[in-house]
């Protein structure tokens, strides 16, 4: 500011009132008294109640006495002259024509004249430069201000750890507008603080009593705003009173379509409305290259008062309702690609949204709600704003159960679906909503709409593999049938997930290639970025930890870009889980950290939000944490609160903390509870997870039956993630029964899986596995053990799953045909049938070529073959 008077000659400074101009303008005076001359003269304008004794109240200010036949005018610009003066002219608003018209002859014939004005809008004057005066930082100056105040009236007041977050919430409430805050600290004499803050709901009423001393408009924040509302014309007041209706801000559009009518026209609206921020009774911002308009919510709630006086209010309001409820419909019409834009629209007119929301709920429209609730499901989803879709969808039914008879049916089933697909990710048990959906839907005979409610149905029989194949494939056929590439997208991705759920990485990975196939055809990028995540998961249980780590880089990228705070958590969970498989657990941490601060920024989403913290605990033990582990772990667990359905892809290593922390019979439990729940390569790590905790309480048996059926779990999944530790259980097994030439060749087949995949063990296992190894050495020879290590390590991840499974297959077996063979003789037919000889299969296999030939003669009898080039005949057919 004083930069600005030392290079202009007039600056006004501009706001609301209570803003604190008057003020802003003494205490800048004071600071420049030395740097004019001539001096330095203030103008009180406050009291006056025409413009035809304004030259004179000027001129009595600067002492210069009344002279019959002379002008005030001209004994002003004679005695200022060309002195170096500053002239400080407060409260011009009310007499702005007669100011500009003053200051403009003052500016002309008075060389060296500096004048500082205040004025609730500018006064249009050549040359003027206008500071529009912020309200206070709310973290800062407007909470000092309060606390300063507060002492005034009780001068034991401090700000304290207790109170101060009340303190700022009231400073809020009150927009950092200086009159306001000043009013509501003088409150604390007979009120407590949360008493002021609750009371702000009618806060005229409650802040009064400014000092005697203030001008009668600083006395009471009515005032204050009594004095700007009277010096509006007709016009602004009707557009000032409409705009009431508008929560969190509005643009031009929304403007013209709710407040423009009647009286004021829609094309008069941006002249009405510029005269408005002129007068500082309205806020124009720009957000994203467009200019957004909101009043301070002291403004907002005076101008309700007076819609509420008015004749129009229900009319306006309605007007408003229907107005943003053609918003979010407008969901429905668009086309894919412009999706993320209009959810971003949707986002910024959220508070509107929720006031039409409301205003239908409160005038008894269920249908009206119901449709804007369901209408906004992809900003609930593409935004993660489920809890809030949730609850505007519940109170929707609720009151849509209480006027039965204004709900249309597929209104009603619509809703109900849009229920089922949001809550699935915070409570999976929405089979009652969504068989009401579908039952509603059928009789309707509305085909889009059963695809809808199916679609719900899915999300729900996701988690039961008995009665996901069918509702999948009625859905999915339904949605090809209607050409629905939408549809068909969007239930692809929660295909993949129920195939995750059942422990088939493949079927996931087919079904979300396809689904982001057609989902980048549409140019839908929220839908690909589902079915990313769901690939990306399916290479991490795989054991393809580097294109994993990849595409989740990617995905979490690609997130970050659009906005979407969803799949940036998700993204940044796989993310974690697979950077602690691979070692790196300090960027394990990190990512799990982050997608912790999102899912709690998300609120309460119980699926992910448990596993953003399993996420976490994870990447401690593969550091070796225990006590990171175990607390992250027991967050995870209460988030979950035990449910069944999320059992398969309970990645909380809870089992593991356990064993880790020494507690053998707890984590047996655990562990027991998810090999019970599990199937696919879910199975196969709950029961890697089982297995060690059975060798740690010398179960060996145990022990090695769970790390064989790990194995068959693995290879029937085709998901190699936990092969490594089941290879090292059974290594460790081995060793203690004593063979260990055995011991030696599947660490050493664990060893060659780790060296080409980059998995790690977890530092929580090392003890154990060193102990293991350092038995084998005692037990073997230095060229034999290695050896033997190398034999091991040289097995591809194929060949070290047949090795570890020899002779160990289910005894069920017919005694005849192709069925009959055990995987040791399905191995050596795939060898034989690959042109190798007796002595070269003997040595992949590690045992003798007579052995070989023993199998081969129980081969021949069992699928009734006499050759090699019958078997080859016959395998290309019947061998998988």
């Amino acid at each position: 500011m004083r930069r600005l008077l030392g290079s202009y000659r007039l600056v006004t400074l501009t706001g609301a009132g209570g803003v604190g101009k008057t003020r802003l303008s003494q205490h800048l005076s004071a600071q420049l008294v030395n740097e004019f001359s001539g001096g330095l003269w203030y103008v009180d304008l406050a009291p006056i109640s025409g413009a035809d004794i304004l030259a004179t109240t000027v001129a009595r200010a600067l002492g210069l006495c009344d002279q019959p036949g002379r002008s005030a005018i001209d004994k002003i610009t004679t005695w200022v002259g060309t002195r170096h003066v500053l002239i400080v002219v407060d409260n011009c608003e009310h007499v702005l024509d007669a100011c500009a018209a003053l200051i403009s002859t003052l500016l002309a014939h008075c060389s060296a004249l500096t004048v500082l004005a205040t004025s609730r809008e500018p006064l249009g004057v050549a040359g003027e430069v206008i500071w529009r005066v912020p309200s206070l930082p709310i973290a800062s100056a407007a909470i000092e201000l309060f606390v300063d105040r507060a002492r005034l009236a009780q001068p034991d007041f401090h700000i304290t750890d207790d109170n101060a977050t009340v303190i700022k919430e009231i400073c809020q409430r009150l927009d950092g507008m200086p009159l306001a805050i000043e009013l509501a600290a003088a409150r604390v004499r007979a009120s407590s603080l949360v008493e002021i803050l609750e009371g702000l709901h009618d806060r005229f009423r409650l802040l009064i009593g400014g000092a005697r001393t203030a001008a009668e408009r600083q006395q009471t924040l009515r005032a204050s705003l009594n004095w700007s509302h009277a010096l509006l014309s007709e016009p602004e007041r009707v557009l000032f009173r409409r705009l009431a209706v508008f929560m969190g801000g509005f643009d031009l559009n929304a403007a013209q379509v709710v407040a423009g009518s009647g009286e004021l026209e829609r094309y008069s609206i941006l002249e009405q409305l510029s005269l408005l921020v002129d007068k500082s009774l309205v806020l124009a911002e720009n957000c994203r290259n467009r200019t957004r308009y909101r009043m301070l919510e002291t403004m907002r709630q005076y101008a309700q008062e007076k819609l509420g006086d008015s004749d129009e209010a229900e009319t306006i309001h309605t007007r408003h309702r229907d107005h943003y409820s053609g918003l979010a419909a407008m969901f429905e019409t668009l086309a894919p690609t412009e999706l993320e834009q209009h959810a971003q629209v949707a986002e910024t007119e959220i508070d509107n949204l929720r006031a039409a929301f409301t205003w239908s709920i409160d005038k008894g429209d269920p249908d009206g709600a119901l449709a804007l609730a369901s209408h906004l499901q992809p900003l609930w989803r593409r935004r993660g704003r489920t809890q809030e879709g949730l609850a505007w969808l519940d109170a929707a039914l609720t009151n849509a159960s209480a006027q039965a008879a204004n709900v249309t049916p597929a209104m009603r089933a619509r809703a109900l679906a849009d229920r089922v697909m949001l809550n699935v990710l915070v409570d999976p048990a929405g089979k009652g909503a969504a068989t009401e959906a579908v039952k509603l839907a059928r009789e309707i005979g509305d085909p889009a709409l059963l695809l809808r409610a199916l679609s719900a149905w899915c999300c729900v029989a996701a988690y039961n593999a008995e009665t996901a194949e069918a509702s999948f494939a009625e859905a999915l056929g339904l949605a090809r049938s209607l050409c629905d590439l939408t549809a068909l997208s969007q239930l692809l991705p929660v295909q993949a997930f129920a195939a995750l759920v059942a422990g088939d990485p493949h079927a996931q990975r087919a079904a979300a290639e396809e689904g982001c196939h057609i989902a980048r055809a549409i140019g839908d990028e929220f839908t690909a970025r589902h079915c990313n995540w769901n690939i990306a998961m399916s290479h991490l249980y795989s054991g393809e930890l580097d294109t994993a780590i990849e595409q989740f880089n990617e995905l979490t990228a690609g997130a970050d870009a659009h906005h979407d705070p969803v799949f940036g958590m998700a993204g940044r969970f796989g993310l974690s889980i697979a950077l602690a498989f691979r070692g790196e657990t300090t960027a394990a941490h990190t990512n799990a950290a982050a997608a912790v601060e999102q899912a709690v920024s998300l609120g309460d989403l119980t699926f992910m939000d448990a596993f953003t913290y399993a996420g976490l605990a994870l990447a401690a033990l593969a550091r070796g944490d225990v006590a990171a582990a175990t607390e992250a772990s027991e967050i995870a667990r209460q988030r979950l609160n035990q449910r069944r359905e999320f059992a398969a892809l309970y990645w909380n290593p809870i089992a593991e903390v356990a064993l880790a922390s020494g507690d053998l019979a707890t984590a047996r439990r655990h562990a027991d509870e998810f090999v019970a729940a599990t199937s696919g390569v879910n199975a196969s790590m709950a029961l890697t997870t089982r297995a060690r905790i059975a060798a740690a309480q010398a179960d060996f048996a145990q022990a090695e039956s769970d790390g064989r059926r790990a194995l068959v779990c693995a290879s029937k999944s085709r998901a190699y993630l936990a092969i490594p530790d089941a290879l090292e259980c059974l290594a460790s097994v081995a060793g203690q029964r004593g063979d260990h030439q055995e011991a030696a060749r599947l660490f050493g087949a664990a060893q060659g899986i780790r060296n080409r995949t980059g998995q790690i063990r977890f530092a929580i296992y090392d003890r154990s596995y060193q102990a293991s190894v350092a038995e084998l050495h005692e037990a073997l020879g230095h060229l034999e053990r290695e050896t033997l290590w190398a034999q091991g390590a040289a097995l591809s991840t194929e060949e070290a799953l047949l090795y570890a499974q020899r002779g160990r297959g289910a005894r069920k077996r017919p005694s005849r045909g192709w069925s009959s063979l055990t995987p040791s003789e399905q191995e050596i037919v795939r060898l034989v049938c690959a042109g190798l000889a007796n002595k070269d299969v003997a040595a992949k296999l590690f045992i003798s070529p007579r052995t070989v030939q023993t199998h081969l003669t129980h081969i021949y009898r069992k699928i009734g073959v006499k050759s090699r080039t019958q078997l080859a005949q016959q395998a290309a057919s019947n061998l998988s």
